[in-house]
């Protein structure tokens, strides 16, 4: 089981689920409709490091947050 996180103003609840890469997980995310507009402007980390590769492989206890765009001056 691993645990995905939403940051920022996303404003949606962390949610544990099976997944055995990344690619499961943006799947599992796809279906959500109220994640849509937010998936292809937000970065992923893995356990506090930016991954980019769908076909990254997870570990049971895993966390994965979904973090989006910033504004900063």
């Amino acid at each position: 089981m691993i645990k995905v996180e939403f940051l920022g103003p996303i404003g949606k609840s962390p949610i544990e689920m099976e997944a055995k890469t990344l690619a499961d997980v943006s799947a599992k995310l796809k279906e959500d409709n109220t994640l849509t507009d937010w998936l292809d402007k937000c970065a992923v980390a893995l356990n506090d490091t930016m991954v980019n590769d769908l076909s990254t492989v997870l570990q049971d206890g895993d966390r994965v947050s979904i973090l989006p765009p910033v504004c900063g001056g």
